[in-house]
């Protein structure tokens, strides 16, 4: 079947999953739902304020979020209709769909040569509207599984070439991107790299080549992390930001056994209870029979974030799990394939009689179309493409919207009464309505904030009466911002300010007079 598949079936199907993605943005683009995640709005407002600021410089990435994915868009978020709409980091999350598709029926492709498979996680992603709606949007999961899924595909190809291969330059540079994109990486890259020296170990290569591959291999992506620490340290002063973005939460703090079903629970609702069986079936499956693809079931490590964030006490995210669910729509289609190339590894079909040759090769193809089928019909059913809205991400996404509405109030207060004086508000808490408020006029450069440096430090210490001619103050969210926090310990904070409206859990203060 490999020998009569082209090549570029597997670039027909990415395109395929890419037209997918390219109307379902068309969808919830007319619906208002593209950019109703507040961290869609914040990736947009971190991407554009390395420009757009009163103390512009590359300092602004910030050291919360991983900076590949605003370096992308940070030129096109200069251009207003982009950084408006997010139009542009949206086509880039619908190619990364492709992307991760063209990975994914690369390594079937090469490991089992099954057309089935290939289509059958080509259909569970493109049926997926939680994969679809994320693909949509400029959040940075979309990066992130498409840089981890091809990462992965080249480092199974280099592995299956010929021993004493060179690490060629497209895998360093993949592992020092993938580094760079989203916390979720490190633990997959970390795996990968332990599971290629079990590769190459069972393979009898040499423990200096060993050695020396994997020091290769874990360079650039410890050269990535080390880069992203120096920036941390040189902009917030911290090595690393790990808490103060988040009002814990006892649910699953420091409970081991609560976040791990968490994480199971919160990845079989947004794929289904087949498919995600079928696919951690599909990869004990592989780690115990396909030595040669254990580096493929690195991407399940993804899950070690999510658990550990919720062990910490941070609040259940759903959309945390989204990885998870890519890695499950892989290999369920890898299960197919196995299936379908099972007994040439030894089993029914093969002896020496032709017939018994073609019966075994028959049965093994109608079983693995029949596993398929399941596969496919399961996530129509559980996960089902047109169940709009309901789908968990999107109702996720659209916590914010209610709170949004409500804080039109104050923009209609603000917009009509601002003249060009600055605004303070805090970043960490309000970027999402600083995002809102371009659509009114304001650019980034109208906010003093965090990323200021000595401009906020200043108008903190002392007040912002002298310094700027409006504040604007988060009071609900997290149980409210910086500024909130610091209004509640000394009222004398707002001297010179008057409170005139609020909405959405904002409060708007301006400027009466100057202390």
């Amino acid at each position: 079947m490999l020998r009569s598949t082209p090549i570029r079936f597997e670039s027909w199907l990415a395109c395929g999953a890419a037209a997918a993605a390219t109307i379902a943005w068309g969808f919830w683009y007319a619906a208002g739902l593209t950019l109703s995640h507040y961290d869609a709005k914040a990736h947009l407002v971190v991407a554009r304020r390395v420009i757009d600021n009163l103390t512009p410089g590359w300092q602004q990435i910030g050291a919360v979020w991983l900076p590949l994915p605003h370096l992308l868009n940070l030129l096109p978020t200069q251009i207003d209709l982009f950084y408006r709409t997010g139009l542009f980091a949206s086509a880039v999350s619908i190619v990364c769909f492709g992307i991760t598709v063209w990975a994914s029926t690369r390594i079937i492709r090469t490991a089992t040569g099954s057309l089935s498979g290939m289509i059958t996680a080509a259909l569970v992603f493109a049926l997926n509207p939680n994969l679809l709606y994320l693909h949509t949007t400029p959040m940075t999961e979309p990066l992130l599984i498409a840089v981890t899924f091809t990462m992965v595909w080249w480092l199974y190809e280099w592995l299956s070439d010929e021993p004493g291969r060179p690490i060629p330059a497209k895998l360093t540079l993949i592992l020092f991107a993938a580094a760079w994109t989203r916390y979720e990486a490190w633990p997959i890259i970390a795996a990968a790299v332990v599971f290629t020296a079990v590769v190459r170990f069972t393979g009898r290569a040499s423990a200096r080549t060993v050695v020396a591959d994997l020091v290769r291999l874990a360079a650039w992506p410890a050269a990535a992390i080390v880069l992203f620490l120096i920036d941390s340290r040189v902009t917030v002063g911290s090595w690393f930001v790990s808490s103060g973005f988040f009002v814990p939460d006892p649910t699953y703090r420091g409970l081991v056994v609560r976040s791990a079903l968490a994480v199971w629970w919160g990845t079989h609702q947004m794929s289904g209870y087949v498919i995600e069986v079928v696919a951690l079936i599909a990869a004990a499956v592989i780690a115990v029979r396909r030595r040669e693809l254990l580096v493929t079931t690195a991407l399940f490590a993804t899950g070690a974030l999510p658990f550990s964030a919720f062990t910490a006490g941070h609040p259940f995210r759903i959309r945390y799990m989204i990885p998870l669910v890519a890695a499950c729509a892989l290999f369920s289609g890898l299960a197919v394939g196995l299936l379908e190339q099972w007994p040439h590894r030894g089993g029914i079909g093969v002896a020496t009689s032709s017939g018994r040759r073609r019966t075994g090769f028959t049965l093994r193809r109608g079983t693995a179309y029949a596993l398929a089928a399941v596969v496919v019909t399961s996530a129509l059913v559980e996960s089902p493409p047109w169940s709009g809205n309901r789908a968990p991400v999107i109702e996720e996404a659209e916590w914010d919207i209610p709170v949004s509405i409500e804080r039109r109030a104050v923009t209609r207060c603000l917009a009509p009464a601002y003249h060009g004086e600055k605004v303070l508000a805090s970043m960490g808490s309000l970027a999402h309505y600083m995002q809102e408020l371009s659509a009114e006029g304001f650019a980034i450069a109208d906010f003093v904030n965090e990323g200021n440096g000595t401009l906020w430090d200043i108008a903190m210490s002392t007040g912002p009466a002298p310094y700027v001619g409006w504040m604007l103050v988060e009071e609900r969210a997290e149980g409210g911002d910086v500024l909130a926090e610091r209004i509640r310990r000394d009222n004398s904070f707002t001297r010179g300010m008057e409170r005139v409206c609020d909405g959405g859990g904002v409060a708007l203060y301006r400027r009466v007079s100057t202390p």
